[in-house]
């Protein structure tokens, strides 16, 4: 399990390469969050994993073919979620 420094060291990171992240980032941060005592929840349809972190929910499309690296304006949504959590400051 990984500390609260880690997670906002890694949201950090994220934030920090919007045009170079796996939905597997975001994935790790909300695992970790759960392990932390946050509620969370994801679903996924092939498409779109939609993510719920205690009452803040985002979606990350990843169906974009040959590219492991999701959109810019889905990172935005999940540091916007961050922000509301109080786990990332700008």
């Amino acid at each position: 399990m990984a500390d609260f420094q880690q997670i906002r060291d890694r949201i950090r990171e994220i934030a920090a390469r919007r045009k170079n992240v796996r939905l597997e980032d975001i994935a790790w941060v909300v695992n970790q969050l759960g392990r932390n005592g946050y509620d969370v929840s994801s679903r996924s349809n092939g498409h779109q994993t939609l993510f719920r972190v205690a009452n803040r929910r985002f979606g990350v499309c990843s169906h974009n073919p040959g590219e492991k690296q999701i959109k810019p304006c889905y990172v935005d949504e999940f540091i916007g979620a961050m922000i509301d959590l109080e786990l990332y400051d700008e």
